[in-house]
């Protein structure tokens, strides 16, 4: 007997909680990343040691499979294309299209300033040498995942890509094979057989493989993952890069009494089924709407495969419905929540999207559910999440680039300013900066 879905309810109405009230009032969950740090710091220190034998070691232990090698034969990702579903296949080819199409138009140009006569400050946008993608292998197999790392690398120029995934005993040790036919319909040739915190410690330190062939490190890592994934990232970030510590995958849905409630409570499960800390919160002016809600979600859970997963993310504290007066609240708290992916669906959608502040991808009306971002709408569908859509964007082409001011002056641009170079120094207590310029003068004293 599927268990009866009681989404908590957190009751705004007739208050002005402020944003740091709203911040504690809300669900949310989350993980303590700090509480396996103990747990993940020898695994990384073991595999800046030994290497690729290490990160081997813990594939067995922990994948329960030894692969003969780290880096997956090329051949193996040529076999996975060919004998690739061909509906997969051809939804793989179109999230591919659309979502080059979108990131193509990221990309940024070169600026130049002309500070004054002589004195020249260009902006030089320079991408990532060598890039780790990590494509988790849990609850879930993650092809599009594949789609969301590579293409804004690709089209940012990136000349080095590695994609990581862990090793499945079912499929000899290699990764899922509709990873390895995704990587290979990006035209990515290396892939490493090796997951977790031990992939993220292997694409930071690199080593040599069992058949001596090179694991070149990174500089820079990104890709979900979880918990330990993120604490490894958060010990190794400095020697590499990294993207964001994600958190569990989150939904927020804003919808006013017009609102389809099977809709509303489809896109709800649709997130819960990611996760048992996944987190699914509707935020409504209509009582009326969130008890159909309630009772749509009840109903479709009958025909839900992971229903039992579904039900604990559900029912957890960092899921539940918010009642609010009217959308003008519904959009503070919304921007206070500060979702990874944020439904509107409401009177006049497009107007009231446009006055959200805060989050990690919004998505417009009834016809535009999160399920078509994560595979085929062309936007990128790895997001910030825990609240930290207030502060950072999603994954994207600026992702993968650098900028790098280039500073070019005359000798006469820099005697115009120099006395001011100088006063600001003297102003820091720093004389040795101003020295620096009138040394170049035959002035300095």
């Amino acid at each position: 007997m599927t268990t009866r879905i009681e989404l908590a309810r957190v009751d705004l109405r007739g208050r002005t909680p402020s944003a740091a009230e709203l911040r504690i009032a809300l669900p949310r969950g989350g993980v303590d990343v700090d509480s396996v740090l103990h747990h993940v710091r020898p695994v990384v220190d073991d595999i800046r040691d030994r290497g690729a034998a290490a990160a081997l070691d813990y594939s067995e232990k922990f994948d329960g499979v030894r692969p003969d090698t780290v880096r997956v034969p090329v051949a193996e990702l040529a076999k996975a294309l060919d004998e690739l579903d061909p509906a997969v296949r051809a939804a793989l080819e179109v999230a591919i299209e659309r979502t080059r199409k979108v990131h193509a138009d990221q990309r940024r140009v070169d600026s130049v300033t002309e500070v004054v006569p002589g004195g020249v400050v260009t902006e030089k946008w320079v991408p990532v040498e060598r890039v780790g993608l990590y494509v988790p292998g849990g609850n879930a197999v993650y092809p599009s995942s594949v789609v969301m790392n590579v293409v804004p690398a690709q089209a940012a120029g990136v000349e080095s890509l590695v994609v990581a995934s862990p090793p499945q005993a079912q499929f000899g040790g290699l990764p899922h094979p509709t990873i390895l036919a995704a990587a290979a319909l990006l035209g990515v040739d290396e892939v490493w057989a090796v997951g977790g915190a031990q992939a993220v410690a292997l694409l930071s330190y690199g080593g040599e493989d069992t058949d001596g062939g090179p694991l070149a490190p990174v500089d820079l890592i990104t890709g979900p993952g979880n918990i330990y994934v993120t604490a490894a990232k958060r010990l190794c970030r400095g020697l590499v890069g990294i993207d964001a510590e994600a958190g569990p995958t989150e939904i927020a849905v804003l919808a006013d009494a017009t609102a389809d409630a099977v809709h509303v409570a489809a896109d709800l499960i649709s997130q819960a089924e990611h996760d048992v800390l996944a987190a699914s919160v509707l935020v409504t002016d209509s009582v009326e709407l969130a008890d159909a809600v309630d009772a749509a979600v009840n109903a479709q859970m009958s025909v839900v495969k992971h229903a039992d997963r579904v039900a604990e993310a559900l029912n957890g504290k960092q899921s539940g419905i918010v009642l609010v007066d009217d959308i003008d609240q519904g959009l503070r708290v919304v921007n206070a929540y500060a979702a990874e992916h944020l439904e509107i669906q409401t009177v006049d959608a497009p107007a009231v999207a446009a006055r959200v502040r805060s989050a990690g991808a919004i998505f417009v009306g009834p016809w535009a559910p999160v399920s078509l971002g994560d595979y085929c709408a062309g936007s990128n569908h790895v997001l910030p999440t825990a609240g930290c859509a207030r502060h950072s964007s999603g994954l994207s082409v600026q992702t993968f680039l650098r900028g790098i001011h280039i500073v070019d002056y005359t000798e006469a641009a820099l005697k115009d300013v120099a006395s001011h170079v100088v006063a600001l120094a003297n102003a820091e207590d720093l004389p040795a900066h101003g020295q620096a310029v009138q040394v170049r003068f035959g002035s300095l004293s």
